[in-house]
């Protein structure tokens, strides 16, 4: 679906469209010169998002990334430049927050969503099995050759980045379109490029941060916590975050929301500033990240 708002004073045309990919509601803002500029723009961006859930969805069967895990123990996979990339940067993040993001939780992750179902916290023993085989060192990556090795038993879930590193590349697709003012939203997650026109950059309001909107161009924020996603389970609140180092559903009641250049730095800190509370100022350096850290009542 589109919705069209002309703009008198300029001889862009704003555009939306919305359609689902990778479990959520991806919508496109975009200022285009016409309609079949816009029209090309957002079907190459939905298509990019599409393509890329075939490489890193852990609910695909079929997915490359499910094809990896096959294979685990098995030695050094090649693999496509996007999961690659991703899991390149996965491992740095894991590096910088010393393993509060680590995709290798995906064992643990799937006990908590049986858990959510039923709810009901996760068998102890079984739980205890599950983190055996987490730990983001069980990743081994080549970047000359472009394989990934993974050690026996490892299986991974991109959920905390994926959509971040989705967005930053419809954004590149449409600007190979023609269209360079563009704001792309998938869930908590959403990147901008240039700004619209007459504006200084896109406002952003984040639901439940006291703080006025974000005016944002050729960057990125995302938000993070359990103020939708969580189970409630003997009295306690139990996020759909898990802490890979204790593999507990975290219950600090903590949402954190965070700015960068791209999507996919901000969705993995997103993810790690709720496990670690906040980022150290080294981190924030070094990504160029800014935080803002809302404690839930």
């Amino acid at each position: 679906m589109f919705l069209t708002v002309v703009l008198a004073a300029t001889s862009l045309t704003r555009f939306q469209f919305t359609q689902m990919h990778m479990g959520v509601a991806v919508r496109l803002t975009l200022f285009a010169t016409d309609r079949a500029t816009a029209e090309r723009a957002g079907t190459a961006a939905f298509d990019r998002f599409a393509q890329l859930d075939t490489v890193m969805s852990d609910y695909q069967q079929a997915s490359e990334l499910n094809k990896l895990c096959a294979r685990a123990g098995q030695g050094p996979v090649q693999v496509s430049d996007d999961l690659l990339d991703v899991l390149q940067l996965s491992s740095w993040f894991s590096t910088l927050t010393d393993g509060a993001f680590d995709v290798t939780v995906a064992p643990v992750v799937k006990l908590w969503r049986a858990s959510r179902k039923v709810s009901a916290v996760p068998d102890p023993d079984l739980l205890k099995e599950a983190l055996s085989k987490v730990g983001w060192r069980r990743i081994g990556l080549d970047r000359l050759r472009r394989t990934v090795r993974l050690d026996a038993g490892t299986t991974l879930d991109l959920g905390g980045i994926a959509k971040g590193y989705a967005c930053d590349a419809a954004l590149a697709i449409m600007k190979k379109e023609g269209v360079d003012r563009a704001m792309v939203e998938a869930g908590g997650d959403i990147a901008v490029s240039g700004a619209p026109p007459g504006e200084n950059g896109w406002r952003i309001v984040v639901h439940g941060l006291d703080h006025p909107p974000f005016v944002l161009s050729d960057q990125a924020v995302s938000t993070s916590g359990d103020l939708e996603q969580f189970v409630d389970i003997g009295g306690v609140r139990y996020s759909h975050i898990v802490n890979p180092k204790t593999g507990l559903g975290l219950t600090n009641r903590l949402q954190a929301t965070v700015i960068a250049r791209l999507g996919a730095f901000t969705d993995p800190l997103a993810t790690a500033a709720c496990v670690l509370g906040s980022l150290p100022a080294s981190l924030k350096s070094q990504t160029g990240a800014e935080v803002f850290v809302t404690h839930e009542r």
